[in-house]
């Protein structure tokens, strides 16, 4: 069973700092396509990031690049997302992913 839990949320004040991880089990963590998603109050699902840990590859939405970093530990199957220098309009539940399956997700509150 296909199992994604998601932590490190909370509030922090604006040009904080937060690292979100992911526990993930039930499939090949070390071959598969990682992301993070999330969704502010009132919007839809948006990409934040994807990591590719067979090709050595990461990609990042325009809005976070430069601030967010996406990492595996793959002898850990943890998924993380380093968040630096948030703005409140990074505020959102943030989901990991593994193909169409997320977590429950973890809140992410950036404000004074």
């Amino acid at each position: 069973e296909v199992q994604l839990v998601e932590s490190g949320g909370g509030l922090v004040q604006p040009g904080g700092s937060l690292r979100l991880s992911c526990a993930a089990s039930g499939f090949p963590f070390s071959s598969t396509l990682m992301s993070w998603v999330r969704q502010a109050p009132g919007k839809g699902l948006e990409w934040v990031s994807t990591i590719n840990s067979v090709r050595g590859s990461t990609s990042y939405t325009d809005s976070v690049k430069g601030r967010f970093t996406i990492s595996k530990d793959n002898a850990k199957n943890t998924l993380y997302l380093q968040m630096n220098s948030l703005k409140p309009e990074d505020t959102a539940v943030y989901y990991c992913a593994a193909g169409s399956r997320r977590g429950q997700g973890t809140q992410v509150t950036v404000s004074s």
